[in-house]
């Protein structure tokens, strides 16, 4: 896990280089998990509310799998693959402010089924060249992260 101020960037993950993580499950079946990065979550605020699309809505890349609010910010979490929501976060629909404190695991938004999976991750980083993008970003918007207690 790199670390850059204060921000958590796992290297494992795929990035978006703005402010969305993925991450293929485990279970090899193609579906992608989709949530948003440490620095993200410090922008935004204490997250107040969550609007998650249902399973079963098809969404073509770039648009919107879930609305986010705070009390300063309010935005869209794009997914950047065409792709059929297979699971949301329920938990988040009921207290989001788990975002801000654990981004990566448990604050997952959602698993998405893309329609192409060899193509899926085409739009998206990892790894160092990722890392590297994401602390350019961290410094261009001069961002301490910060995660909030319960």
């Amino acid at each position: 896990m790199s670390e850059y101020n204060g921000c958590e960037l796992p290297e494992d993950l795929f990035y978006d280089l703005d402010y969305v993580w993925v991450r293929p499950e485990e279970d090899g079946d193609g579906t992608l998990t989709i949530g948003v990065t440490d620095p993200a979550q410090t922008m935004s605020g204490r997250l107040q509310k969550a609007h998650i699309k249902k399973v079963g809505t098809h969404l073509e890349a770039g648009r919107h799998v879930a609305m986010l609010e705070s009390g300063k910010w309010a935005g869209g979490v794009p997914v950047p693959f065409a792709g059929e929501v297979v699971a949301r976060n329920e938990q988040l629909l009921e207290d989001p402010h788990l975002i801000n404190i654990d981004p990566y695991k448990d604050a997952w938004i959602a698993r998405v089924k893309p329609d192409d999976p060899q193509h899926a991750l085409d739009n998206v980083k990892t790894g160092s060249e990722a890392i590297e993008a994401l602390e350019a970003w961290i410094k261009r918007y001069e961002v301490q992260c910060m995660r909030c207690s319960e």
